[in-house]
């Protein structure tokens, strides 16, 4: 992207958005403009694009606005998709690898929903109507766009059914082929790693998208998104026992695209029925995002919700407002003008931005992924009744009007358009037992300090599943020390003497915990190690503070928006330029003699566009003094911050420079993110 007039999100510097075009998936969705995207936040993603190129959609419904439905309205017995698409988005075919689509893409959806990495081995099934014939190439194009890994029939990760299961597909259909589309695109964007069915109904009647999950759980899914609906019958509860009475199995369907009133197969009462939401960030809060109900009090648009007028309702709900099954149970992003990126090529003309309730039933089918198989014998839906405090409650907005307010407009606790709200990790989602993971936390050992002088101690956890991202929280530290939820650094001054039994417990998303217990004992004099003091020795390990106590080449320590910090604003972000080019950050500690352990840790984010599986073309090279402690590469790219730990205790009584290199080759990016690190002596 040599010349491009694209223009820095960071005074003199072209980093974010040129420079840093391998974490294009980290930075604001952009507006289209010739083929290619200007950074933008995805909030103004509203914005109309560009008046050249094309804007050919696939769609077939009425038009609201900005938007338009992808399907046309249901026959009476039939179904209709329930997914709109922007039709003010200029679009472009094909993957930009130095450029981001319109609209949120995956690592928005898993910064804004606090998701971890995980899925592996678990299948979700997507059920839609008609045929979609270029599925699975769409497919390829958006994992390649955001660098996730391949999804084929080939590799066993992708399957494409008919309703008995074999080949013979139903007739294609522009609309629902778009809908097919959205819904494998979230699914990956949310669960990377999962395996992906989909299921094609011959048709949009009830009888055959039932039949289609039928198959679905048939096939081994124990997670199914269905992103469709019609109006409610006396039928329903016949529905209910043929085709959606799976215990075990998550079963989730879209409440609606029209506003406040009822869709059927989301009132059934074995469903999780999912609502939808206006999705922006907002900087300066702690969890970067805000979120509110997705229409107006107008209605005729915006996320369905109300009281079933067939359908029982579910022991687990207890409004008092209506008496039968109420919709919505959680939701999530589903505002077209807040919108996806989405990948479609048949009947449309590539990248596309979509919403509809249609995208937040795949997103939440993909989070009870994330979450772990479901208890046998258990009604997913019941799990979030369980785990509201870890959920986002979004207490505005509205999608119409009605008499029991809250069945139409947002409010603290339970409403109807959102639910009980929108995920905030995984843990909403299980049933409260463990999912597996195991959680392990590094026992450091006893601890000696002196009173009254400031001492820290970095605890360092593992997770048997990948990516997870760990809080922690202690209990039994002496007065005046705390522990950091987010980094795991015990830090501050003890004010009295004495000893005290500590546990410092971690916690991943899923619910998983390990623990370690050791003694603390406070001081008058030096203790610990024949003198040593338990502390940790480099100074702004966090980059807080900027350059402060750090030599590094230019423009490394940042807070820019274009990639993610571990925690805070600020990190080190070597390379990614995708030319020759190298970076380094580095700083002297010595390590007291009287010590007799000493480790270093820090979490690293490794992102690229180089497609290799063999070649490390591009290296993250750890030195003390001359000696390599570790090198990364390419080879070893993550999907967000993982933590490592290097043994320093042979430097023990030295003073030892330690460096991180960066060197990237000539062609394709690679960028390095260094953040919260720790030299922890005892």
């Amino acid at each position: 992207m040599e010349g491009s007039s694209l223009q820095s999100t960071s005074p003199g510097r072209l980093r974010a958005t040129v420079r840093r075009a391998t974490l294009a998936v980290v930075a604001a969705g952009a507006l289209v403009t010739g083929g290619m995207v200007a950074a933008a936040a995805p909030s103004v993603a509203s914005t109309p694009a560009s008046t050249s190129g094309s804007s050919a959609t696939g769609a077939t419904g009425t038009t609201l606005g900005k938007s338009q439905h992808l399907c046309a309205s249901p026959a009476e017995g039939r179904m209709s998709c329930l997914s709109l698409v922007r039709t003010d988005v200029v679009h472009h075919m094909g993957v930009s690898p130095n450029a981001t689509p319109s609209g949120y893409g995956p690592t928005d959806l898993q910064s804004a929903y606090a998701l971890p990495s995980g899925g592996s081995g678990a299948t979700v099934a997507i059920v839609d109507a008609q045929d979609d014939p270029n599925a699975e190439s769409d497919l390829a194009t958006y994992r390649s766009q955001y660098g996730l890994p391949a999804c084929t029939t080939a590799n066993g990760c992708f399957k494409k059914v008919d309703q008995n299961g074999g080949t013979s597909y139903p007739t294609a259909d522009s609309g629902w082929a778009g809908e097919i589309s959205l819904d494998l695109d979230m699914v990956s964007a949310v669960c990377p790693s999962c395996h992906i069915l989909l299921v094609e109904a011959t048709s949009a009647s009830m009888s055959d998208l039932g039949i289609s999950v039928n198959r679905a759980v048939t096939m081994g899914a124990k997670y199914v998104s269905n992103s469709y609906g019609g109006s409610e019958s006396s039928s329903d509860t016949s529905y209910d026992s043929s085709y959606f009475n799976h215990p075990g199995v998550a079963i989730t369907v879209s409440s609606g695209d029209s506003g406040y009133g009822v869709e059927y197969p989301a009132a059934s009462q074995y469903v999780t029925s999912v609502g939808g939401t206006s999705l922006s960030r907002a900087s300066g809060t702690s969890r970067g995002w805000t979120e509110s109900v997705w229409g107006s009090s107008a209605g005729g648009e915006g996320a369905g919700s109300g009281c079933s007028s067939y359908d029982p309702k579910p022991s687990w709900q207890t409004d008092t407002g209506c008496s039968k099954r109420t919709v919505a149970d959680v939701s999530a992003v589903a505002d077209p003008n807040t919108g996806l990126a989405v990948y479609d090529s048949y009947g449309a003309s590539g990248w596309q931005v979509y919403g509809g309730t249609s995208a937040s039933s795949p997103i939440i089918a993909s989070v009870y992924a994330l979450a772990g198989t479901p208890a046998s014998g258990t009604t997913p839906a019941s799990y979030p009744y369980a785990h509201t405090g870890s959920l986002n409650d979004v207490t505005s907005g509205a999608n119409g009007s009605c008499s029991s307010s809250y069945l139409c407009t947002a409010k603290a606790g339970y409403d109807g358009p959102t639910g009980l709200g929108t995920p905030n990790g995984t843990a909403a989602f299980t049933n409260g037992t463990s999912t597996g993971n195991t959680v392990t936390v590094t026992n450091p050992g006893s601890q000696s300090t002196v009173v009254n002088t400031a001492a820290s101690l970095q605890i360092s956890a593992s997770d048997s599943a990948s990516g997870q991202t760990l809080t922690y929280s202690a209990t039994g530290l002496p007065a005046g020390l705390s522990i950091n939820a987010s980094s795991g650094l015990i830090s501050g001054t003890p004010t009295a003497t004495g000893t005290s039994s500590v546990t410092v417990t971690a916690k991943d998303s899923t619910g998983a915990t390990g623990t370690a217990s050791f003694s603390w004992a406070v001081t008058t004099s030096g203790g610990g190690g024949g003198g040593c003091t338990a502390s940790q020795l480099l100074t702004n390990p966090g980059f807080e503070s900027g350059n402060t106590g750090w030599t590094t080449s230019s423009g490394v320590i940042d807070n820019s928006t274009g990639a993610p910090a571990h925690t805070g604003s600020y990190k080190a972000w070597l390379d990614g330029y995708g030319t020759t080019h190298t970076d380094t950050l580095s700083q002297s500690v010595t390590i007291p003699s009287t010590c007799t352990s000493a480790n270093l840790t820090f979490y690293v984010y490794i992102s690229t566009q180089e497609t290799s599986t063999t070649t490390a073309y591009d290296t993250l090279k750890l030195t003390a003094g001359s000696s390599t402690l570790a090198t990364y590469s390419n080879l070893n790219h993550t999907t967000g911050y993982v933590q490592k730990s290097i043994n320093l205790s042979s430097y023990i009584g030295q003073t030892v420079a330690l460096k991180f290199t960066g060197s990237e080759d000539s062609l394709y990016a690679t960028s390095f993110l260094i953040d919260d690190t720790a030299v922890n002596v005892s």
